[in-house]
């Protein structure tokens, strides 16, 4: 292993932000008029020798905002039913300060400034996260509001796949179609993708290949 990758850290590896996987359950695909349903984050940390692990799942089941509209289409593909009495959800202010809790707390642990949303698609991903967090008036974000880490264009280069599954499954790792869908499996996997890339670009690194001209 070089010497530069061992004194790596996590604050220095992505310019100060801490990279953390954001996925949502939804009741459709607009933002601003469908509901946030779920919603689990997965800050990723940096072992001693410069390896990228994730850290455990943090979720929460959220309530639907005040008219918030629910496309049975989505519902089908999630599996969520909003009104299930067991559900245990909590309304989007209590969720956002549940999962930002952790993050704040990882980017402490790494020297980081800020956390940046990792996600497949992560565009949608953020989108709902900041219009949830415009809905609530939430001042204290720990997420960049606009940069992100998209796992597609990351395993499109790494695999040659973009679906979530296919690039799992080609990075090595077992897929399990009847737990997709839920924010806490999609988030793990997706952590896991992430991790497995950047881990696989620093081992190339460190046996100091030249590029090709």
């Amino acid at each position: 292993m070089s010497s530069s990758s061992r004194a790596m850290t996590m604050a220095h590896r992505f310019r100060g932000f801490l990279p953390v996987v954001v996925d949502v359950e939804t009741g459709g695909f607009d933002c601003n008029r469908h509901a946030l349903l779920e919603i689990a984050v997965i800050p990723i940390h940096m072992d001693g020798e410069g390896w990228l692990r994730a850290d455990a799942v943090v979720s929460t089941h959220v309530e639907p905002f005040p008219g918030a509209e629910l496309d049975p289409r989505s519902l089908e593909v999630n599996g969520i039913d909003p009104q299930h009495p067991l559900r245990g959800a909590v309304p989007e202010k209590v969720a956002l300060d549940l999962i930002f809790k952790p993050v704040r707390a990882a980017i402490r642990a790494a020297g980081c400034q800020r956390a940046i949303l990792v996600g497949h698609n992560a565009a949608f991903d953020l989108g709902f996260l900041n219009a949830a967090i415009a809905r609530t008036d939430h001042k204290r974000s720990p997420f960049h509001p606009f940069s992100c880490f998209d796992t597609v264009s990351l395993a499109g280069l790494a695999f040659g796949q973009t679906v979530l599954s296919r690039a799992v499954e080609a990075a090595g790792r077992r897929w399990d179609a009847r737990e997709a869908h839920s924010a806490v499996y999609d988030t793990e996997r997706t952590a896991e993708l992430f991790c497995d890339i950047i881990n696989r670009w620093k081992a190339f690194e460190d046996q100091v290949v030249p590029i090709p001209a």
